[in-house]
Formats: C-alpha cells, structure tokens, sequence
C-alpha cells in the first residue's frame, strides 16, 4: 500500500472514498465534516440520518459508509475521532481504531484508494504531532488485500510539512 500526502481541500479529490471526522450524530458540523456535507450536498444528510435511525448514530473509534453524493468520490466513510482529554481516557486507540475501521470498510467495499483528513486534531483538540504519528503508523501497519493508495489530504500548511516529514523518514 502506498502512502502520500498532499495539501488541499479533501471534498475535491477524485477517489474510491473519502473519510469525514465526523460526530457521534452524523449530523454535519464545523471544519472538514461541515465542508463535506456543503459540497456533498443533502443526500449525504439523507443517508446519515437513515444510519441514525438504524443504530442510533456512530460511536467513537467506529466508522460507517455512505455515498458520496455530488462529491467526485465514489464513497463517503464517516469515522468519530476521539475528543482530546489529556490521553489518559483511551484516545490513542480510539483514533487509531478511527483508521483501522475506515480501512476494514474501504476493503469490505472492494475500495483501492482512500484519502483521509487530519482526524481528531481541530476542535477535537487532539495534539497534531501525536495524531500525525499514530496515523502513518496505523495505516503502514495495516495489511490490505484492496486498498492500494492512502492520501493524507491536509488543510494547512503546518499539517502537510507535518506529515511530509513523517513519511519522509
């Protein structure tokens, strides 16, 4: 599996599926979630809430699969990051079962290529440097029959060199 990383806007990237940071609700919110739902459009929301009335929403660490809507993915994996509390209360195996369960569903899907945002490290508050480690570690570790491209698709310039650097090592 190959791995990259690129600095841009996730909601215009040409893949098999696209990973949101999404809440417990899967009812759209702030940073990529939201601007994934706005270029998506409503049958995205559609799709989540039928999730929702299915199983009462998506726990954290878990991840579930819709369509894509109007984005130029083929998939839409929605994965809970934990919320940062210090890293005494589970949140590196909660993120890192984040990647692991996007993954499983990618390849249950039959999906060769995956982008994923910076998960957690927003208003989840998760530190960038310790995310950005347990990402490339856990996808790197991840053995895949399907998936053969993984793009790290950051927003900022911080995140990019970040992880450029990272998978330059």
């Amino acid at each position: 599996m190959k791995l990259q990383v690129i600095k841009g806007d996730i909601t215009q990237l040409q893949v098999d599926a696209i990973v949101n940071a999404a809440n417990t609700r899967l009812m759209g919110g702030g940073g990529v979630d939201g601007a994934i739902h706005r270029a998506g459009g409503p049958v995205i929301m559609d799709e989540c809430r039928q999730i929702r009335e299915q199983q009462g929403g998506c726990p954290t660490g878990e991840a579930v699969i819709t369509s894509s809507g109007l984005l130029a993915a083929k998939k839409l994996i929605h994965t809970v990051g934990p919320v940062w509390q210090g890293g005494n209360t589970g949140e590196k195996e909660l993120l890192k079962a984040c990647y692991i369960n996007s993954l499983k569903l990618a390849e249950a899907n039959k999906l060769k290529t995956i982008a994923f945002p910076n998960i957690s490290t927003g208003v989840y508050g998760y530190p960038k440097v310790e995310a950005a480690k347990l990402a490339i570690n856990t996808v790197k570790n991840y053995r895949s029959e399907s998936v053969s491209l993984v793009i790290f698709v950051c927003f900022d310039e911080e995140n990019h060199r970040l992880y450029q650097h990272l998978l330059d090592q």
